[in-house]
């Protein structure tokens, strides 16, 4: 299990806001499948100065989707940033790009799947 996470509650509204407002493949990631995963995922969650798109608190693991925006050299210093940021607090980063939802949606799946499983198995 995680040790406790930092929460800003400054990015509180901003994650609501970001729920409401989901991108078509988040969207599509949540109710074709975790949302009914059998592990409990949050969407939107804020962990210290961050919003991460989906959360498993039993595995430490932090789903990001990544669309066009992510390509660029900027986007990648702070992605890599973002992700030693939680890698601090114990949490695998599994990263997808939009294109992935699209054309490997079962292969994503089983990918979390997978990953749920493997981290859960080292927490017991």
């Amino acid at each position: 299990m995680s040790k406790h996470l930092p929460s800003n509650k400054e990015l509180r509204t901003n994650a609501q806001n970001l729920r409401k407002q989901a991108t078509k493949w988040e969207k599509h990631l949540w109710y074709d499948f975790l949302k009914n995963y059998p592990i409990q995922f949050n969407r939107q969650k804020n962990i210290g100065e961050y919003i991460v798109d989906f959360y498993c608190k039993q595995a430490s693991l932090v789903i990001e989707l990544d669309g066009e925006y992510h390509r660029d050299d900027d986007a990648s210093r702070k992605d890599e940033k973002r992700t030693k940021y939680l890698e601090d607090f114990g949490i695998t980063v599994l990263r997808f790009k939009n294109r992935e939802i699209d054309a490997e949606f079962t292969k994503v799946c089983d990918k979390i799947d997978a990953m749920v499983k493997s981290l859960i198995s080292h927490l017991r």
